[in-house]
């Protein structure tokens, strides 16, 4: 039977609509800014998420490293989560390459920063000793917080924190139409919480490469040459282009799919002896479970998980991650939870 892949939306094929459009996109050199196809797409994700400009990036973490080296000048401090994955998943780009100093703020399990060690932060006394801060950070959903969406009012007290001390804002928004979705509210609504914003097209949106930084003009005009140094430009990008204008325009509401098949697998799998899935009060496309038993039991379930065709993502020695997506029926969900139920069975009793 065909694999059941649950490592991430990452792993989406493009729909028959997107290479179609792909093949026939009309396309120019983007480092030019002459690429009609690439304009089109920016303003459009511009006007979605209620900003004056946008700017196709190639990748989710060079979307928000060109942001953070934008807003921040070497040797001040971005304040970012614990858990969040610009900290954890993208190999301390914006220290390497950028000088910022990574201040990080504890995570609580529903992906909010805790605001009393933000205040802390954000109150650092202005000390030659100190590192000057310069941006906080958010992210929504949150990834290693079970893909939780996280609450508008929480990132709005957020950004006035902020603002009361004249930081900068940045929002990691790579499946905010996900939170969007959960939330019951926009993405529009959720970028207005935030100064700039990058969000992918190559998660649950289905594209096959792609992402967007938001912000004002000038910004956006000074992150263009960010995107530049960092190798980024990108010539006739139309090609990737296109298939973004009709991820924005076909896939968004289908999401809702994703979700209920994520609630359908974590009861499915809630109820396999040895599993315990991790509890999300406004669950998107993701669920994280824990297999009992230690590192080798959960190397054995992945094991027999993996020859009854499903594969899944590792957080940790026992800890793992499921994500739904495009191209993942409930046909698919409900066979990878019976599959979840016998690959425990044969691991335990080994």
């Amino acid at each position: 039977m065909p694999t059941i892949d649950l490592r991430s939306d990452t792993v989406t094929l493009p729909t028959p609509e997107m290479r179609e459009a792909m093949a026939r996109a009309e396309v120019g050199d983007d480092v030019y800014g002459e690429d009609p196809t690439v304009n089109r797409l920016e303003e459009m994700a511009a006007s979605m998420l209620g900003k004056e400009a946008a700017l196709l990036v190639p990748s989710g973490t060079m979307g928000n490293l060109a942001a953070f080296l934008t807003h921040c000048p070497r040797g001040t401090k971005a304040i970012i989560g614990s858990e969040s994955h610009t900290y954890v998943y993208e190999a301390g780009g914006a220290s390497a390459l950028g000088g910022i100093v990574l201040a990080p703020v504890r995570n609580l399990p529903g992906g909010e920063l805790d605001v009393e060690e933000l205040q802390r932060e954000i109150e650092t006394p202005l000390d030659d000793h100190f590192a000057m801060p310069s941006l906080v950070a958010m992210e929504n959903t949150h990834n290693r917080c079970g893909g939780a969406a996280v609450a508008l009012s929480h990132m709005a007290e957020v950004r006035e924190m902020a603002r009361r001390r004249g930081l900068a804002v940045h929002l990691d928004g790579a499946r905010i139409f996900n939170a969007a979705l959960a939330l019951e509210t926009s993405a529009r609504e959720l970028a207005a919480t935030a100064d700039t914003v990058s969000f992918c097209l190559s998660k649950g949106l289905a594209c096959p490469i792609g992402s967007l930084v938001c912000g004002s003009r000038e910004f956006i005009r000074r992150t263009h040459r960010t995107r530049k140094v960092l190798g980024g430009g990108m010539r006739q990008a139309g090609i990737i282009a296109a298939a973004g204008i009709v991820a924005l325009t076909s896939m968004l509401d289908r999401l809702a799919e994703d979700h209920r098949n994520a609630r359908a697998l974590a009861e499915g799998l809630a109820l396999v002896a040895g599993i315990h899935v991790m509890p999300v009060a406004r669950r998107t496309n993701m669920v994280v479970f824990e297999v009992e038993g230690g590192a080798e039991q959960a190397r054995r379930f992945v094991a027999e998980l993996k020859q009854r065709g499903v594969l899944l993502s590792a957080r940790g020695a026992t800890s793992f991650r499921a994500v739904t997506h495009y191209g993942i029926t409930r046909a698919d969900v409900d066979r990878a939870a019976s599959a979840a139920g016998e690959a425990a069975a044969q691991a335990f009793a080994d």
